[in-house]
């Protein structure tokens, strides 16, 4: 879609590159590393300064101590860390349940491994999912449960109780629980962001993955990171090392200064901006009679489009671009079995003009309907 995009010269809500100004605290430190000369291979884990500045930022957080020079790995993005904590913990065949929508780079990478994803569903509008189809996912050859909150593509945050009772059923069947919280500071309407990790008895259980391209808008530097138990963070930086050699040294010392310069005001200001963008293109999607499942997190909206022209997703999106050169993912791409037919995706990580001019054709298209 993004390449549908630049043809017809549209504006691209599709692909979450998040065009948002980086915070200047973050691109000086990126220019301070390569001055001060961290130019060269980093450990295999990543440069001291920032898995120390993580094992700080976790503490604070989630209150959850780390040790920054045995339970950390910092690799290319959130999705290097998952790729890797992949190839070292999941044998072929080994099964890990998913929860539909999904993020597509999550089954890719484990069918990259030839694990097997498996999926629970969830529903609109809240996106709730049952316990007992999380119980009948789960068979003998189940290793682990991905648990991607607040999530892409449908923003649900997974609540506390329902956090607990995904890790007394992963305790119980002695499976790991791999986590992607790459948007653990977009959360809205007093719903909280609960790092796996943080819960009773999970610490060990619990591969916890998140990164800084949405956070500080670096889509482009390829910084994120897995925390997890010392016996299975050596294999994880192993296969680092293996595919990746190292993050992007400077642009870990501009990540590692951006955590430790940017107080609670940044990420309070963060969360305000993105809850205004969100009700603007929820309301610029009514407008245009395109229903929004609005999200409880993270910055993307499903939106209903089953009143557009088309037999599938795609014929709906490519529609939708036609008519206002607007660009959206199509709601296939997130679930099994063609269930998001009726749905495409819109990413509001966008810059002021940009997402106006968006919701100003979306609203022009209700106008004309």
């Amino acid at each position: 879609m993004s390449l549908e995009c630049d043809r017809v010269g549209g504006i691209n809500l599709s692909q979450g590159v998040c065009d948002t100004p980086v915070p200047v605290e973050v691109k000086q430190g990126a220019f301070d590393g390569v001055e001060e000369g961290f130019n060269i291979y980093t450990r295999y884990d990543g440069l001291d300064e920032l898995r120390h500045a993580i094992a700080a930022k976790r503490r604070e957080d989630y209150g959850i101590a780390v040790d920054p020079d045995r339970e950390i790995v910092v690799s290319a993005g959130a999705t290097g860390a998952l790729y890797c904590a992949c190839l070292a913990l999941l044998d072929r065949g080994d099964e890990v349940v998913l929860f539909e929508p999904y993020y597509g780079y999550h089954v890719n990478t484990l069918l990259s491994v030839d694990a097997v994803p498996t999926y629970v569903p969830m529903r609109p509008p809240d996106w709730a999912f049952s316990m007992d189809d999380l119980e009948r996912a789960i068979t003998p050859r189940t290793r682990a449960i991905l648990v991607n909150t607040p999530a892409n593509p449908s923003g649900k945050v997974f609540t506390r109780a329902e956090l607990e009772r995904i890790a007394e059923i992963a305790s119980r069947h002695d499976l790991f629980v791999f986590t992607d919280e790459i948007y653990e500071y977009f959360v809205y309407d007093g719903h909280e962001h609960v790092a796996p990790a943080s819960l009773p008895g999970m610490g060990g259980r619990t591969i916890s993955i998140s990164g800084f391209s949405k956070t500080f808008s670096i889509t482009g530097w390829r910084i994120g990171y897995a925390v997890s138990s010392p016996e299975w963070t050596e294999t994880i930086g192993h296969y680092n090392d293996l595919v990746y050699v190292c993050a992007p040294a400077p642009l870990q010392i501009g990540v590692a200064r951006g955590l430790t310069a940017l107080g609670s005001k940044y990420y309070t200001t963060l969360r305000a901006e993105y809850l205004a963008k969100r009700d603007q293109i929820c309301d610029a999607l009514r407008a245009a009679g395109l229903t929004p499942h609005v999200p409880q997190g993270a910055y993307y909206v499903l939106a209903d489009v089953s009143r557009l022209p088309g037999h599938s997703s795609k014929d709906r999106a490519m529609h939708l671009l036609e008519k206002t050169g607007v660009a959206a993912v199509p709601g296939d791409a997130f679930f099994n079995e063609g269930r998001g037919r009726s749905l495409v995706r819109f990413c509001y990580a966008k810059s002021k003009a940009d997402l106006d001019e968006a919701c100003n054709r979306l609203e022009r298209l209700g106008r004309r309907s």
